[in-house]
């Protein structure tokens, strides 16, 4: 059977399939629920949906972070030269579908879908769209909840792949070869094929950060807790508390009517209720939430707004340490898992190509930092004047600036060190008339030497 360009069969070689148990190799089935989020939770019917935990600002703004700022990078491909060096290069074969991975997305939205699969569900699946080639036309990124990982006795890995319209896959199931499949994870706790989701770490904090906040909605919209007490300097009958209640319940004084005056009679007298310090540490208790999530996706608070602004000269060891413990990881993946997934591992015509993401574009520098970050460069004979402004202005070359440049003055130490130091030269000693020659003498009567050089000069 001819699909995606190449054929499908069965062979008697073709081992049982089964697919990952939770029992025995740590897979669990894929219905939209993280896996549980404290232990004991099965047991008491507790669950944490991956649409609930969205819902909490703070996963949502890790993700949204994570997931754009890999997005905006350039995605190249480079070709590898006799010193090792890569460059961006351009081919028919791999070209297009770097640039239009398939019929529905632009590149940018292809990472974003890739990425945040990976950092939702801990996996991320793509399969892959062949000419008659066998070369890689598109990619698609699959719902990982419509697929189901299938593993053989001498242990090659299937992958059974639900109907998926928008991904070209007609039929309501359908298996592929590890070879038709890109198959990235998250870290591997349980099994080399089954990546584990940040949320499985940072389900518990999302779940009490939301418990927070619908505590709180329900206090301030419904007046959930009371504001004060009704007291008698005697006893009151039953009639008399109960017409009280439904006056207070219903008369104005609760929900939407929260803070207008109460008319009471019978010698009733209101005391008001202060909030306590558990009350009052309410924000302190949601901010902790916030930071486990964001330390459970690798996100130093601040860059979601949580926690109040480091100082300036910190920002940056703050952005070095997110874009080395969070991105630097995800971004590696993504190019070794495309590497491999479009052909690029073994050197084709004796040239060695790879896919690339141009990390300079996670940081956007001002003005006065790029001029000083260029001279430097220059300066320093890392960079021609060329490569520096195409680096950090954009601009195109200028005649004569492809060649980087040194200063001069500059000698290696081993040279200076061989150098042979010159003689210091003698000073002559001036002769004084009338004396004999001979040493020069190191006491001298200075009137009596300028007479004698007066006398030399008259006689001159």
């Amino acid at each position: 059977m001819q699909f995606f360009g190449f054929t499908l069969s069965r062979t008697k070689a073709l081992q049982p399939l089964a697919p990952l148990s939770s029992r025995g190799n740590g897979w669990w089935p894929w219905d939209g629920v993280v896996r549980e989020s404290f232990t004991g939770a099965f047991q008491q019917n507790v669950e944490l949906r991956v649409d609930t935990a969205l819902s909490y600002y703070a996963v949502y703004s890790c993700l949204r972070l994570i997931t754009t700022d890999i997005g905006k990078l350039c995605l190249r491909l480079v070709k590898q030269d006799a010193e090792g060096i890569w460059t961006e290069t351009e081919s028919p074969a791999f070209s297009p579908v770097l640039r239009k991975p398939n019929r529905y997305q632009t590149i940018n939205k292809y990472v974003e879908s890739y990425i945040l699969s990976k950092l939702i569900h801990g996996n991320v699946y793509v399969v892959k769209e062949r000419d008659q080639r066998g070369v890689v036309t598109a990619l698609h990124v699959l719902d990982p909840t419509r697929v189901t990982v299938l593993q053989a006795r001498d242990g090659s890995v299937y992958y059974e792949l639900k109907r998926d319209d928008l991904a070209g896959l007609p039929l309501e199931e359908r298996v592929f070869p590890a070879r038709d499949i890109i198959h990235d994870t998250m870290i591997t706790p349980f099994h080399p094929l089954v990546g584990v989701s940040p949320l499985y770490a940072c389900g518990l904090a999302a779940t009490q950060g939301l418990s927070i906040q619908n505590n709180s909605q329900r206090f301030f919209t419904n007046g959930a807790n009371p504001s004060g007490m009704l007291t008698a300097p005697g006893n009151i009958t039953d009639e008399t508390a109960l017409r009280l209640k439904a006056k207070f319940d219903g008369g104005g004084w609760s929900g939407e009517n929260v803070g207008r005056v109460i008319v009471a009679g019978d010698g009733l007298k209101f005391e008001q209720f202060t909030m306590t310090a558990v009350d009052a540490q309410l924000i302190e208790q949601l901010r902790m939430t916030a930071e486990q999530v964001c330390s459970a996706f690798g996100v130093p608070p601040y860059l979601v707004d949580i926690g109040p602004p480091p100082p300036y000269a910190n920002f940056e060891p703050l952005l070095l340490k997110y874009h080395s413990q969070c991105v630097q990881s995800l971004t590696t993946n993504f190019e070794k898992c495309h590497d491999e997934g479009i052909g690029l591992l073994d050197r084709i015509n004796g040239t060695q190509f790879g896919v690339e993401f141009d990390i300079d574009d996670l940081i956007w520098m001002d003005t006065a930092t790029r001029v000083t970050s260029a001279k430097t460069s220059i300066e320093s004979g890392g960079m021609s004047p060329n490569e520096a402004r195409r680096k950090y202005f954009g601009l195109g070359p200028v005649a004569g600036g492809h060649t980087p440049y040194m200063q001069n003055q500059m000698w290696p130490l081993k040279q200076l060190a061989e150098r042979e130091t010159p003689a210091a030269p003698a000073i002559p000693t001036m002769p004084v008339v009338g004396d004999p020659p001979g040493p020069a003498t190191k006491d001298l009567d200075l009137d009596a030497l300028e007479t004698r050089a007066a006398a030399l000069l008259r006689a001159a």
